[in-house]
């Protein structure tokens, strides 16, 4: 399995793009909340990806944080949505606003996604309540940025609890990068 990629980025055609890895040109599809964010053409980046098998193709699709490749892999264990859907979805809503959805059974944020109906809307709702909302939205918390969500997630998931992850996170910068993030935030909690 192909879990992430870092190389040149050597094309950009939404919502395709080309990343080349020591020679190897990698065609992936992104969603357009990872396409905005991009880096300039010929510049470094590092996706995380999901490959997915099927008997007609073998696709890989990239992501610039965790947070939007779980959601993207939980969206598509629901039975009638493909990786089309969901990267609809997360074009359309960034994973912040998704689990913010999800969490407030909110059918209204859904149904603006083109592609997306009322009961298709309802039953993503469903499917996800208590899926997506503990992994990516901590009640009480609305992370400003995908980097201090990251930092929150990867937090808990080393086992400490919401709010100390929460009090760790409030005294950090909050430009601060992932890997500086949990740094730092490890250490204040060492104390």
């Amino acid at each position: 399995m192909i879990a992430r990629l870092t190389g040149l980025l050597a094309e950009k055609q939404p919502p395709f793009v080309l990343v080349d890895v020591n020679g190897v040109g990698y065609e992936v599809q992104v969603p357009m909340s990872t396409f905005y964010n991009l880096p300039e053409l010929g510049a470094k980046v590092t996706l995380l990806t999901q490959f997915i098998v099927r008997e007609d193709a073998q696709l890989l699709y990239g992501f610039l944080t965790a947070m939007e490749r779980e959601s993207f892999r939980e969206l598509i264990k629901i039975s009638g949505v493909g990786p089309r859907i969901a990267l609809a979805l997360l074009s359309g809503l960034n994973s912040n606003e998704l689990a913010q959805a999800v969490a407030a059974q909110d059918t209204s944020r859904l149904v603006k996604v083109p592609g997306i109906g009322k009961k298709t809307a309802e039953r993503l709702l469903l499917e996800l309540k208590g899926k997506l909302a503990p992994v990516l939205a901590t009640p009480g918390f609305a992370a400003t940025s995908d980097n201090q969500a990251d930092i929150l997630q990867a937090l808990i998931a080393l086992g400490y609890s919401d709010k100390e992850a929460q009090l760790a996170l409030k005294a950090l910068p909050a430009d601060v990068s992932v890997s500086d993030g949990i740094k730092q935030a490890l250490k204040s909690l060492a104390r």
